[in-house]
């Protein structure tokens, strides 16, 4: 594999689950796996570092901060510059070695983001709870009134050439960072793709979709987010 291609995984109290997701992934595929542990209190840390990856502590919680912190360890560090990040979650729902079928389109200059959409892959049942299937039908078909863009899914799992990310400007700092992605990608005439991906029950309660709490605050935000960049 003749790319630079980085992988960022947010994680928060993932002890259980963060070894599998890193040893999962194509070795042959990936220069670096990066870690942020966005203010665990478990041992995330020390699984991660003993699994290989490289691991930032980010304390000041949000999935957005966790991403950010990454891009930025990136921009600090990559020779690369035209490399290729991959964005996967630290909790096992989705599948590491089907990271092949996520880059591919950019390897074959067919796409500059590719969202691994779980609306066109095999889902496990109870893998996603009824609010983030409602979410996702929701937010996707706002994003096709108001975009004229086709996604069915707002998935963690996905790839971006590093100089296209770089443009985008990201800054969302919590529940908006997915949407925000692929919103800024479409207005910034970026190529966009899916491909289907599976997902399983995770390992661990989600801290988000997990709590009737967690679901209603993100959502808000996913839909004030879609709204903001009309």
């Amino acid at each position: 594999m003749n790319k630079d291609i980085r992988v960022i995984i947010p994680a928060y109290n993932e002890e259980r689950s963060i070894a599998r997701v890193i040893e999962k992934i194509p070795s042959h595929l990936v220069k670096e796996i990066i870690v942020i542990d966005n203010g665990s209190d478990d041992h995330t840390t020390a699984m991660a570092k003993n699994a290989g990856a490289t691991v930032l502590n980010q304390p000041a919680k949000g999935y957005g901060n966790a991403c950010l912190m990454g891009i930025s360890y990136i921009e600090q560090t990559a020779d690369d510059k035209t490399g290729i990040v991959v964005f996967l979650d630290g909790d096992y729902s989705d599948y590491p070695e089907e990271m092949e079928l996520v880059i591919l389109p950019i390897l074959n200059d067919a796409a500059d983001l590719v969202i691994g959409s779980r609306a066109l892959g095999k889902r496990e049942k109870g893998s996603m709870t009824p609010q983030q299937l409602f979410g996702n039908w929701l937010a996707t078909r706002l994003m096709k009134i108001i975009y004229r863009v086709n996604f069915t899914d707002l998935g963690p799992f996905r790839a971006i050439k590093w100089n296209q990310l770089k443009t985008l400007g990201m800054h969302d700092r919590n529940y908006g960072w997915t949407v925000e992605m692929q919103i800024k990608a479409i207005k910034n005439k970026l190529r966009c793709t899916e491909v289907p991906v599976n997902y399983r029950r995770r390992i661990g309660t989600s801290k988000v979709s997990g709590t009737i709490r967690g679901s209603i605050l993100a959502g808000i935000k996913i839909i004030w987010t879609i709204f903001k960049y009309m």
